[in-house]
């Protein structure tokens, strides 16, 4: 017990003394939360990468075609498979992986020193309040990059293979209002960010912007809130159920089944965002939307709740293993390195315990 609370008043000093006084090694923190995230968010997003491909397209189809014969997860699944083969579900993959190194960069990085910030600033906004301020933060700042690598990620989704592209250009131009101009077939990331500003500058490579943010700070916020409150639940439930039990469960199972149960229920709640968001950044050849309201409007004139929620499916069986593998990277990568902190500050301890029990033994002599 009194380990455990001088543990406590150990962090509760670190986190009081962290903004004024950071020290190399507290910089040395900061920058591996950036590395972290990174690393973890572009492993997700390779992982999980095929299954946005079909979201991406189930949540497009009606742009596209115009048609109200909506696709299921399956029909989808075997029409991808059917025109573009395997390739068809890796489409768009590099400026994935791209857009969430920067994301998840951004989020774990600024999460951790925003939330020590905002509990030492602003006491009374700590909690849950300061995990949704520093997950919002964190996701907005990774927006400015991650946002253009949505746009052409999600276009060279829906795009598949260039005889598939070209099919669906020939099938559905009669859809297609007078005057209105669809986009080239993209052969990859720099060829279509390229297109796209020589087509639509700036503009065009930050389409459906604010929907995004609309989306991913919502989503960000709640996803923390939800993954901190999962793990204070967990404590609780373990000292309630178990009061005299010493088992402590591992940080990266922890950070495994919490996460992916609070990616799941966030991207849940934000499926709309994300349809609205998608839309935007495709934009069809059958129907086109001029802004944020407009979309929102004609979504839910011509399909109901049910068109706003178009792609949930995918879309949280997308983030609920993602979501998973981003914690459980990110919690395994930090108790390694804690290991091996607190191993090596042992051992400088240790060295200079026996150099003053050397020079006190000299002083005695």
């Amino acid at each position: 017990m009194a380990s455990s609370d001088s543990t406590s008043e150990g962090s509760s000093k670190v986190l009081a003394t962290y903004p004024n006084n950071l020290t190399n090694n507290n910089q040395f923190f900061v920058w591996r939360e950036f590395v972290w995230g990174a690393i973890a968010g572009a492993f997700g997003e390779g992982m999980m990468h095929p299954i946005d491909t079909i979201k991406t397209r189930i949540q497009s189809q009606a742009i596209l075609t115009g048609s109200r014969n909506q696709k299921s997860v399956l029909q989808m699944i075997r029409t991808v498979w059917t025109t573009d083969s395997l390739a068809g579900f890796y489409r768009g993959l590099t400026p994935g992986i791209t857009g969430s190194l920067a994301t998840g960069a951004t989020y774990f990085g600024v999460i951790e020193s925003t939330k020590k910030w905002i509990e030492h600033s602003h006491p009374n906004l700590g909690g849950h309040w300061a995990h949704f301020i520093a997950g919002a933060i964190g996701d907005t700042l990774g927006s400015f990059v991650y946002v253009p690598c949505e746009v052409i990620k999600q276009r060279m989704q829906v795009q598949g293979t260039r005889k598939h592209w070209t099919s669906v250009v020939l099938k559905d131009g009669a859809h297609m209002k007078h005057g209105m101009n669809t986009y080239g077939y993209y052969s990859g990331m720099f060829q279509a960010g390229c297109s796209i500003w020589k087509e639509q500058g700036p503009k065009g490579l930050y389409a459906g912007y604010w929907s995004t943010l609309a989306r991913d700070v919502p989503f960000a916020g709640l996803m923390v809130t939800f993954y901190e409150a999962f793990k204070n639940m967990t404590v609780y439930g373990k000292q309630k159920l178990f009061p005299n039990s010493d088992v402590q469960l591992n940080s990266s199972v922890e950070g495994l089944f919490l996460g992916g149960l609070a990616g799941g229920l966030s991207a849940y709640l934000t499926t709309p965002f994300d349809v609205v968001k998608t839309r935007l950044q495709v934009q069809g050849k059958a129907i086109r939307y001029s802004g944020w309201s407009d979309a929102v409007h004609k979504i839910w004139v011509t399909e109901g709740l049910r068109g706003m929620f178009r792609g949930s499916i995918p879309r949280i069986t997308w983030y609920i293993p993602a979501s998973a593998l981003t914690f459980m990277a990110v919690e395994l990568l930090r108790e390694t390195f804690n290991k091996k902190d607190s191993s090596s500050k042992l051992a400088g301890s240790s060295s200079s315990v026996s150099v003053d029990k050397k020079d006190s033994s000299l002083q005695e002599v």
